[in-house]
């Protein structure tokens, strides 16, 4: 990633992507293509949808209301995302959007809402949070695009979870200080969900249950309490570097 080059623009696209793949933008892309980005005939950006890598297109066609990205040359092939779900109680707008975004930067798969008896909000505007996710891709040469699911209560997430996954719990309770030990720890497993909970911490019933849950790892973040949007960045730090693909 040295040599990318992070100045390109690049653009999430839904269309299947090969050479010679023809994309007319819908009235709000064409807008940001032309108004914002100021692309003119034959300019090039950089396609991506999350299933066939990153493609140079060019701008071709352009009239008033219409253009076509046509894609040219394939620049880097997909690669699979990491088994690596962030399950978190919804904040409020601007810190949602905050933690969506590094959520994406950090390499989380799926994003999931979890509704606890002390969550701040309990109606997620999941349109809002998909474009928060598909900017931050934009941005930083992300190649796989987090999938944003519906809110559900902690109760149905934790009866729901698949078998073989590790529940990551991040618990200011936790008994190991070290948390690099404490995924160190963890039991065989398939697949990762990292869960953090309101700023009001979760409540002992629901800190009870959590545990009752097979295979948990409690997650110390340290002697300081953290915002529940920075907890995102320095759990799956800390997941990434021991569990997930960084090692």
């Amino acid at each position: 990633m040295s040599r990318y080059d992070f100045s390109a623009q690049r653009l999430f696209v839904e269309a299947p992507l090969e050479a010679g793949a023809r994309i007319i933008p819908d009235a709000d892309r064409l807008n940001y293509l032309l108004n914002v980005l100021r692309l003119r005939e034959g300019d090039a950006i950089l396609l991506f949808n999350g299933r066939d890598g990153e493609w140079r297109a060019s701008l071709e066609e352009v009239a008033k209301r219409k253009a076509i990205l046509v894609a040219k040359e394939r620049l880097r092939a997909q690669t699979a995302s990491a088994d690596l779900h962030y399950c978190f109680a919804p904040l409020k707008h601007a810190r949602l959007d905050y933690m969506a975004q590094k959520a994406t930067e950090m390499g989380a798969a799926r994003l999931a809402p979890i509704i606890t008896r002390r969550t701040q909000a309990r109606r997620v505007n999941l349109e809002r949070l998909a474009a928060n996710v598909v900017e931050a891709a934009e941005q930083c040469g992300v190649l796989s695009v987090p999938e944003v699911v519906e809110e559900v209560a902690l109760e149905a997430y934790l009866a729901a979870r698949e078998a073989g996954r590790l529940l990551v719990f991040c618990d200011e309770d936790a008994e190991r200080a070290d948390p690099v030990t404490a995924l160190r720890a963890a039991p065989a497993h398939q697949g990762v969900d990292v869960l953090v909970g309101p700023e009001g911490g979760f409540d002992p019933a629901e800190r009870e249950a959590i545990l009752a849950a097979p295979l948990v790892a409690r997650l110390s973040l340290g002697p300081r309490i953290l915002r529940a949007d920075t907890a995102a960045v320095a759990a799956l730090t800390v997941v990434q570097a021991v569990l997930g693909d960084w090692r």
